[in-house]
């Protein structure tokens, strides 16, 4: 359990951050917390690599208590609704343990296959949970979620569709380019660790 706790303590800060960042917007499409949490993608497939699928699926489940934990506190001050945290929750579970079945899979392919591919599937996953649970038309809005149906054009210049599309729209794009990125960090800190492993 000790040599996972730096993923474990990784993964609940990330969380953390992005509940508490998510509230602060950027433009018109993003919030702040769109720049952490995909971070969660490099943890989990960092783990993978280094322990295995067994050691990353514990970092997510303590990840997702975290986050269950943070929409409890959140509901307490009334800035955030069930719809929302429901969403989150599932989002976050449902993509991160896809994201490990699919890095698993693809464990044996040159070294970056594995988590440009299971990050760019699991983040689509995750968008597409989070924004059609907490946001969609096809569940009731309330005061919190009624406003993201509103008709806009997509990103402010595309075809007309609904709020929450351009808000998850921008939402991908950006895990999509920091998915590209993480490339580079997660190359390192695989090395680094593996070689601390060999050295104990």
């Amino acid at each position: 359990m000790t040599r996972i706790l730096p993923g474990i303590i990784a993964m609940a800060t990330i969380v953390v951050a992005s509940n508490i960042l998510v509230q602060f917007v950027i433009g018109d499409w993003l919030t702040w917390g769109a720049f952490t949490y995909p971070f969660a993608f490099l943890v989990t497939d960092v783990m993978n690599r280094v322990y295995g699928a067994a050691p990353a699926r514990r970092i997510v489940i303590a990840g997702f208590v975290v986050g269950v934990v943070c929409s409890l506190v959140a509901a307490g001050f009334d800035r955030t609704t069930l719809r929302i945290a429901i969403g989150s929750g599932t989002a976050f579970l449902v993509a991160q343990l896809l994201d490990i079945a699919i890095f698993d899979m693809l464990r044996k392919a040159r070294w970056w296959v594995a988590p440009l591919a299971s990050t760019l599937i699991g983040s689509v996953v995750d968008t597409a949970l989070f924004f059609g649970i907490a946001f969609s038309a096809a569940l009731p809005a309330d005061v919190n979620t009624g406003w993201s149906n509103e008709a806009v054009p997509l990103l402010g210049f595309g075809p007309v569709t609904t709020l929450w599309v351009s808000l998850a729209t921008a939402d991908w794009l950006v895990k999509l380019t920091l998915a590209l990125l993480a490339l580079v960090p997660f190359r390192i800190i695989v090395r680094n660790l593996l070689r601390k492993n060999q050295e104990i």
